[in-house]
């Protein structure tokens, strides 16, 4: 080795403590070997996390693709096979209660309440009572042994159609009658509220129930509504008019409600003003035996009320024109309704109904294919007050 080399070799050594104290104090990202190695994981995962996203959203582009093909379903709702309604109701009365001493002595730790309830509604508040469970023994069980000093009108919210319009006569009746018990002859009264009572209109029943002359301000006609949210009293109308009934100063109701949905029906105004309510949670457990027999069971079939629920739900879920497109009208009766554009629209909503037999073609004698709806007459007067509600 020359003396050059041996010189240069010795510098190199006396300068590499130095080198490496110089990188020690250089920040880690400026080593271009340890910025690559100690990034690489999180560009990795970042990576991934890409595909990933990608892959999710190619798959959801192409579940699109493939929803918006055109291609029709083959099933039809009578394709299902399902029982009969009254071997399925026969089936579900034979159903063994379970817990029965369990909800007995629920129900009767209950009555201890009763003398609240009394006292809240003569304060003028309404008992609306929600939880689990039929609350009809309990509710009538406090009527009949908690307000005996009152006239007691229970409406079942549970049937399929009510005529408030009757109840409020049957009340204004009931209340006349009271005013003669307390010895206010009809000469106390205003000459517009004279008998026939069915004779007169809702907005005069209601305001004969809202006069004040009697003297004791807790007397008043006591009002039980089963199922204030059940189908018979569901529309706005019928709610509304409940309301109005509430707020009448001698009128209290006590109600029950099963539908989670069931204050939606009411507004501000309604639910602390009108009906002025007192909510109680009371869950019994027990069972909806008599609530149950008159709603339509949805697995069973060849019954009225059946066939005008399934086909309202149809009918519901297609789009307004084909709601309400008559059935049997031509082709050029509908487009001068604006209910189609084309003969391949109009052709299209058919084969909706004919796919769930709503609708059924026959051939006439004149050898025209001719629509028709197999339906009864009482299944078709159902359905149009299933959609019109």
């Amino acid at each position: 080795m020359s003396s050059s080399a041996i010189e240069a070799d010795a510098l190199l050594t006396q300068q590499r403590p130095s080198i490496v104290e110089a990188l020690s104090h250089r920040p880690m990202e400026s080593v271009s070997g340890i910025h690559s190695i100690t990034q690489l994981p999180s560009t990795m995962e970042s990576n991934d996390g890409e595909e990933e996203e990608f892959e999710f959203s190619r798959n959801y582009f192409l579940a699109k693709e493939l929803a918006g093909s055109g291609k029709k379903s083959t099933r039809k709702i009578s394709d299902i096979n399902v029982v009969d309604e009254q071997e399925l109701r026969a089936a579900a009365a034979n159903i063994e209660l379970k817990h029965e001493k369990e909800i007995n002595s629920l129900v009767n730790s209950y009555k201890s309440l009763y003398p609240k309830w009394v006292f809240e509604l003569r304060c003028g508040f309404g008992l609306l009572m929600y939880g689990f469970g039929s609350k009809k023994v309990l509710i009538e069980d406090f009527a009949s042994t908690a307000l005996t000093e009152y006239s007691v009108v229970v409406i079942n919210g549970y049937l399929q159609s009510i005529n408030l319009k009757q109840v409020v006569i049957a009340l204004a009746e009931i209340w006349w009658e009271e005013l003669k018990t307390k010895r206010r002859t009809s000469s106390g009264v205003s000459s517009k509220f004279q008998q026939p009572f069915n004779s007169q209109s809702m907005d005069d029943l209601l305001a004969f129930l809202h006069e004040s002359d009697v003297e004791e301000n807790d007397s008043f006609v006591c009002i039980v509504v089963h199922n204030i949210d059940g189908p018979g009293l569901r529309d706005s109308e019928s709610q509304q008019y409940l309301a109005r009934l509430a707020s009448c100063s001698h009128i209290r109701i006590v109600a029950s409600i099963d539908n989670v949905n069931a204050p939606l029906l009411w507004d501000k105004k309604m639910v602390h003003t009108q009906f002025n309510w007192f909510w109680y949670h009371i869950p019994t457990f027990a069972p909806y035996n008599v609530e149950g027999i008159f709603f339509p069971l949805i697995l069973a079939h060849s019954s009225t009320a059946q066939s005008a629920k399934t086909a309202a739900i149809v009918l519901q879920s297609l789009t307004p024109n084909a709601q309400s497109m008559p059935v049997d009208a031509l082709y050029t009766t509908a487009r001068e309704r604006f209910l189609v554009s084309s003969q391949v629209t109009l052709n299209s909503h058919l084969t909706e109904f004919k796919d769930h037999e709503l609708v059924k073609t026959r051939r006439h004698s004149d050898g025209q294919d001719c629509l028709y709806i197999p339906l009864a007459a009482d299944a078709l007067e159902k359905l149009l007050s299933e959609i019109n509600q």
